[in-house]
């Protein structure tokens, strides 16, 4: 048996004459999706697969599909002769554009047996000199694939090692996907080999050193894995020291190291070449001469090192001078040399550098990205990627990030080893804004629940409500999701019940369940920074943060009073501030009472409604009366519109409770639910205990916050369903909403975060005075389109905090978020 082994992803082209068997073998070893034939590609086109005049339309749709394959990342096989040079060259153009290895297997069956094969197919009615042709223009191709491009060559010789072979993956050299960590990510250390040994050991690493008392190896008790960034070597006073100890901890399994460029002039340098020996190649180069040992194994480690690597699961990618995301876990020479010098715009600047394109300012992958090579006063996050060279041989520090956890360690340069070129400054971040094009069209998402694809109609509508009403959208990095409904209640009298609600999330295998007070305010998100520059660092605009409605309009008309309420927030929330380590905070709250926002809907729908029904209906009563008094039989009409009287009593009753007099701040009162976020953590998948335990801290600080009351039970324990529901009833009988059912601790992304049950009278504000008279007809109501929709925004909801935790672009977050919008044009009953 033959084993053909090939990269995991690459362009695989089949190399062979007519009846070689290419087919056969690409039908044996791959699977259907992944060949294109040219064969197929000519009857797509011309429904005739020997049509040889429809050859370059074929060709041209072939190359096509397999382009797009590519850049999805697909393994790719051409089945075509391949024994042009021109036709290879079309496909290793094609590997390239998409930075992905190109393989060549070729089949070099005799001519003679491929002549035979030939004879016997009576689709095939080329003459034999075609097939010579062929023939000898791969015995010309076979010597010169190499040099053509091919990364990877495999010569299946004859028939037999034809039918035996087997095609086996490997993994690039980069896929570091199953190493999970936990990593401590270090910047440039450009020979500072003291200054290295002081940080590893406050990172709690265990230096080894060797029998010269050198460092030669260091381990962390915890298994921890230092990943170095690159540039271990120049400009410093030890490199060889830096060398040592890393090569060292890499041979010993204990760190990860990539490229940098200047371990690439290096290694040129060693094997020879002429390089200007500038930047402190010199120096490096002196110090090595009197290192024998060292000097001999170095070429071998420099040689090894990769452009970069791609780990825990894909989560985090670690190179020199950073990587977009197209660039991913790919392998090509644009790729490294991305990889090891960045991207410039092709201008210096005054000290003579190049200008480096900000390719970190418009990344939106989901990866986080650590890199170094562009040394800067001190690690800060842009849109997911951090740079961790803080220009330590410059007099600054060395800096590590340690990951997942994300926290930053530096230890300060012992002194200034190199003057640099350019002063270290803070880059002043460029800004880029929003852009239309990610929110317009039909689009598809990716969240913790899957795929939510959005309706091109429903984002346009969105874009409506965004552009003209929204808040400044830099502010917008959350909008609730909509809830859904328990199941229809069965026990009589009653639409909703918590009965059904605790039986659905039994049903779901929810252990404890929290039922809290439903609020009847008018839903708000709080953005509360503790001061203006906290807001400018994290969302660009400098201000003390934002109110806005669950369709992201601003919530108060007057921005005197907006600033009023998030002042008294910010001062009730200093402690949190300090216990969450952030600077500002994401709440989800209703504000009180209803009246405060829906005074007009109250006025226009409701109130009218009642003064309407007021006016009319004891009329239409007594003149039932009359008519009762005179022997006329309305006994049936006339219960009718007496019960009608009595409902309209109980719907003006319910809606007024919900509202209240306030001027200003007197009468106002802020009901929060969920501490959603804050600087680099996402709060939501937190227990509702621990959010209702924040929210009682600001409740005791500010008598501005009302407390939410709750219950934790178990679904499944009668006592506890009992319990609940005469808790409900003692709610709904003192004039309250009902309550908002939660699993105590997330259920994962197919479980309702959250069911509404709401009480019999406040039913009436939702279905009309006198729906009780149509029970029957309302149990018939539809839930699950609802319910749907519920678990696909908050997946969306999900999505967008987690990316706002992980430091992702502004326009990567408002992408999620704007999608959630859009899904609330959904044609869903709003009184569900």
């Amino acid at each position: 048996m033959t084993t053909v082994t090939i990269p995991e992803l690459c362009l695989v082209a089949l190399v062979g004459i007519s009846g070689s068997g290419k087919s056969t073998f690409a039908r044996r070893q791959f699977a259907p999706t992944q060949v294109l034939s040219s064969d197929a590609f000519r009857a797509l086109v011309a429904d005739d697969e020997n049509d040889q005049s429809a050859s370059a339309e074929a060709f041209d749709a072939l190359h096509y599909i397999a382009g797009k394959r590519l850049r999805a990342g697909r393994l790719t096989v051409v089945d075509a002769t391949n024994v042009q040079a021109h036709a290879r060259k079309a496909l290793v153009d094609l590997a390239r554009a998409h930075d992905v290895l190109p393989v060549a297997i070729v089949l070099d069956v005799p001519e003679s047996e491929c002549w035979a094969r030939t004879e016997l197919r009576p689709d095939r009615d080329f003459g034999r000199p075609v097939l010579s042709r062929q023939h000898r223009d791969l015995r010309r191709s076979l010597k010169h694939l190499g040099r053509e491009g091919f990364r990877q060559v495999h010569v299946l010789r004859d028939v037999a090692e034809v039918e035996s072979a087997v095609v086996a993956y490997e993994k690039l050299f980069n896929d570091k996907k199953e190493l999970t960590g936990p990593f401590d990510i270090i910047g440039d250390v450009h020979g500072c080999r003291e200054e290295l040994e002081l940080l590893l050991d406050r990172l709690g690493y265990v230096l080894v050193r060797d029998a010269a008392g050198r460092p030669a190896d260091a381990r962390h008790p915890d298994g921890r894995t230092a990943v170095f960034v690159g540039d271990l070597v120049d400009r410093g006073p030890d490199s060889p020291g830096v060398l040592r100890l890393v090569m060292g901890m890499v041979a010993a399994g204990h760190a990860l190291c990539v490229s940098g460029n200047h371990e690439a002039k290096l290694l040129r340098a060693l094997r020879g070449a002429n390089v200007k020996r500038t930047h402190g190649l010199q120096e490096t180069l002196d110090q090595l001469e009197t290192d024998a040992e060292l000097d001999a194994v170095l070429p071998a480690f420099l040689d090894g090192l990769i452009s970069h690597y791609v780990l825990d699961g894909g989560r985090l990618v670690v190179a020199h001078a950073g990587l977009k995301e197209a660039y991913h876990g790919r392998a090509s020479g644009r790729v490294r040399a991305f990889a090891l010098y960045g991207d410039t715009t092709g201008e210096t600047d005054e000290y003579g550098l190049p200008v480096r394109y900000p390719w970190a300012q418009e990344y939106q992958g989901a990866a986080t990205v650590v890199y170094g090579h562009t040394p800067v006063p001190a690690a800060e996050w842009v849109n997911n990627t951090i740079c961790v060279d803080t220009g330590c041989v410059f007099g600054g520090a060395l800096t590590a990030l340690r990951y997942p956890s994300r926290e930053l360690v530096s230890v300060p340069a012992v002194r200034t080893h190199y003057e640099p070129v350019r002063p270290l400054v803070a880059p002043v971040p460029e800004e880029r804004g929003l852009d239309i094009a990610d929110v317009t069209g039909r689009r598809t998402l990716e969240t913790p629940g899957g795929r939510v694809t959005v309706a091109a109609e429903n984002a346009a509508a969105a874009l409506e409500v965004m552009s003209r009403f929204a808040v400044d959208p830099r502010w917008l990095v959350r909008l609730p999701p909509t809830m859904a409904p328990a199941s229809t209640s069965a026990v009589e009298g009653y639409l909703e019940h918590p009965v059904e609600a605790l039986a659905d999330y039994a049903k779901a295998g929810v252990p404890r369940v929290v039922c809290e007070e439903k609020h009847m305010g008018s839903r708000a998100v709080l953005v509360v920074c503790r001061t203006p520059s906290a807001g400018l660092r994290r969302f660009g605009i400098a201000g003390g943060g934002v109110i806005y409605t669950r369709t992201g309009r601003p919530f108060f008309g007057d921005p005197a009073l907006e600033s009023a309420i998030l002042d008294r927030v910010r001062t009730a929330a200093m402690g949190l501030f300090d216990e969450l380590g952030t600077d500002w905070l994401l709440l989800d709250a209703e504000v009180l009472p209803w009246s405060a926002k829906a005074e007009p809907l109250i006025r226009e729908q409701y109130a009218s409604v009642a003064a309407a029904a007021g006016a009319a209906l004891p009329a239409a009563v007594a003149a039932l009366t009359a008519a009762a008094g005179r022997g006329i039989d309305v006994a049936s009409l006339q219960a009718r519109f007496t019960g009608r009287v009595a409902s309209m009593a109980a719907f003006t009753e319910v809606y007024r409770q919900y509202c209240w007099p306030t001027d200003g701040l007197d009468g106002l009162r802020l009901a929060p639910f969920h501490v959603l976020a804050g600087e680099g953590a996402s709060y939501l998948r937190q227990d509702h205990e621990w959010h209702l335990a924040m929210v009682d801290r600001l409740v005791a600080a500010d008598d501005l916050f009302a407390p939410t009351r709750r219950l934790v039970v178990d679904p499944a324990s009668p006592a506890d369903v009992a319990a609940a529901t005469d808790w409900w009833l003692e709610l709904t009988a003192a004039g309250g909403e009902g309550m908002v059912l939660k699993p105590a601790i997330d259920a994962g992304p197919r479980v309702q975060p959250a069911l509404k049950c709401r009480g019999r009278e406040y039913l009436r504000i939702i279905y009309g005075p006198d729906y009780l008279t149509r029970l029957d007809q309302l149990r018939a109501r539809g839930l699950q389109r609802k319910r749907n929709l519920a678990l696909r925004e908050q997946g969306l909801g999900l999505a967008a905090l987690d990316l706002l935790a992980a430091g992702g672009s502004a326009r990567a977050v408002h992408q999620l978020v704007f999608a959630l919008l859009a899904c609330e044009s959904e044609p869903v009953d709003p009184r569900l």
